[in-house]
């Protein structure tokens, strides 16, 4: 999934369910510019999700 989310950010969001910020990052990619800091922005949400999880299961 990290692998996904570097390449294709946007589908990393998109295949989370959060679709308004997958288009957003889609947008942000377009642009030469733009793709790593949407790479960097789906990697640290996708591992911001995954420590949450592992949190939620310690309680």
């Amino acid at each position: 999934m990290i692998l996904l989310a570097v390449l294709f950010p946007w589908l990393s969001f998109l295949l989370r369910g959060r679709i308004l910020t997958g288009i957003f990052c889609l947008i942000l990619q377009l642009t030469l510019i733009g793709w790593m800091p949407a790479a960097i922005w789906a990697v640290a949400s996708r591992l911001d999700a995954k420590n949450k999880a592992r949190i939620a299961q310690l309680k």
